[in-house]
């Protein structure tokens, strides 16, 4: 049996395309623009914002893990639907056609909407999310659990909170920038849940054989809080610079954040709420349902991520 991997060219999708051909599982590549994945194999090219997926490609599969979406803010909402949300329900359709024993869907923490509080999150306290792309992930989940919670093949959605890794994206790819550049250290504020990349894959990797049934929903965090002074400092050392660095006023961060809001073209405000906010999510019903453990954190992955981008000034 194979399994088969939509969003091979993302993030997540590169690493654990990696960790499969390590296993030799000969995992089935797809990707929107299709070419040849990092270690060789070639991937077939499906976009799911106009196409779905040819089924004979899911014949002898046993795992499907959906990796792929649209996450970029400047996508519009009816893109964000048709791909994050209907042409999902559509390949779980395919593959309980196809007899796959286990759909993976990597969702996101934004389906649960934004948080009214600072303590940790479990799965069910939700509220309506803030945008469409986390309003196509929350119906994604929705149309999951109403589909085929009677059906004999196991549904798994993860909610995974900001991942690091090497090669950081997003705002941590910003942080990272700042620190070795020398920007004043952010103030203090904020706490936020992230999942190390090597913990995300080996959780996808142990799902098929947890003897999961029906359909499970997880938050995915390392059991951390982070703020952004911790994580800069984090980055800062790693970098090999001294001491905490020289702190700075909210205003200077207003600035800067409003700035890379303008460079991302997002609504302004974002980066500062998503850099200073509060969003803990609480693992536990994960940790309970399975054998997985975190073993990273931020402080252990820090040195690789220091290593990426561009070499000091």
């Amino acid at each position: 049996m194979s399994v088969l991997v939509t969003g091979a060219s993302g993030y997540i999708g590169q690493a654990l395309t990696v960790r499969l051909q390590q296993q030799e599982l000969a995992p089935v590549l797809v990707s929107r623009r299709g070419g040849t994945a990092r270690g060789g194999p070639a991937m077939h090219a499906v976009d799911f914002a106009t196409e779905n997926l040819d089924e004979s490609l899911l014949q002898g599969v046993s795992t499907v893990y959906h990796l792929a979406g649209i996450a970029h803010s400047q996508a519009p909402a009816a893109q964000y639907a048709a791909v994050n949300c209907r042409a999902t329900l559509a390949l779980a359709d395919a593959a309980e056609r196809a007899g796959v024993h286990h759909f993976i869907f990597v969702s996101s923490v934004k389906a649960m909407g934004p948080p009214a509080t600072s303590t940790p999150r479990r799965e069910m306290e939700v509220s309506a999310p803030a945008d469409a792309y986390g309003r196509s992930k929350w119906e994604a989940e929705c149309a999951l659990r109403e589909r085929f919670h009677r059906s004999a093949m196991t549904v798994t959605i993860l909610r995974p909170a900001l991942v690091y890794g090497p090669e950081p994206k997003g705002n941590l790819k910003w942080l990272l920038r700042a620190a070795r550049f020398g920007v004043p250290a952010p103030p203090a504020g904020g706490a936020r849940s992230m999942i190390g990349l090597d913990d995300l894959v080996e959780l996808l990797l142990l799902l098929p054989g947890a003897g999961l049934s029906g359909v499970n929903t997880f938050n995915v965090a390392d059991g951390r809080a982070y703020s952004t002074r911790e994580t800069y400092q984090l980055l800062r050392a790693a970098l090999g610079k001294q001491g905490p660095g020289v702190a700075s006023p909210a205003w200077l961060w207003r600035v800067l954040a409003s700035l890379l809001d303008l460079v991302q073209r997002q609504a302004q405000g974002s980066s500062f709420d998503k850099l200073f906010g509060a969003e803990r999510y609480d693992n536990h019903a994960l940790l309970q349902a399975t054998s997985w453990v975190p073993r990273d954190t931020l402080a252990t992955v820090a040195p690789a991520m220091a290593c990426a981008g561009e070499g000091p000034p």
